[in-house]
């Protein structure tokens, strides 16, 4: 069984990537362009420029789209657990010290999710992948024209 599971992951954590992206990336669209119920659910936008919520809108926005497609997964993920644990410490810890009293559980869960991420990689279907294997065929392809050819 657990060899079943195993070979399961990184496809799992592809489609884990893919969900979390989405998520976060509708956050973000929410919050800038007033769509899917708007900022905070009350249909408006955050105004440019405003610290932190149009920052953390566009972090959420670029970040979960580049994770999303897996595309510097890791780097998008690190810059996106460091916003949603400075959204919770800032923003919620301060109402109460737990998540379900101060309201801070998708900041908490979200920044678990990319911390994961930056450790665990895109997963499969990711762009990042699909680079990676590109640049080391060409890589390959390259060394081999170099190799002297023996007589």
């Amino acid at each position: 069984m657990s060899g079943r599971l195993d070979s399961a992951q990184p496809y799992v954590l592809g489609l884990f990537r893919i969900v979390v992206g989405l998520l976060f990336a509708c956050h973000g669209a929410a919050s800038l362009f007033g769509v899917l119920g708007g900022a905070s659910g009350s249909g408006g936008t955050i105004d440019a420029g405003t610290w932190p919520g149009w920052y953390a809108a566009v972090i959420q926005l670029v970040g979960g789209g580049l994770v999303l497609l897996g595309l510097g997964t890791r780097t998008a993920a690190l810059v996106s657990s460091g916003s949603m644990a400075y959204a919770y410490f800032k923003v919620h810890q301060p109402g109460a010290l737990w998540p379900m009293e101060n309201g801070g559980e998708a900041s908490a869960l979200f920044c678990w999710a990319f911390l994961l991420l930056v450790f665990t990689g895109s997963g499969a279907f990711g762009l990042d992948r699909l680079l990676t294997r590109r640049t080391s065929e060409r890589e390959e392809t390259a060394a081999e024209r170099k190799t002297p050819v023996a007589a």
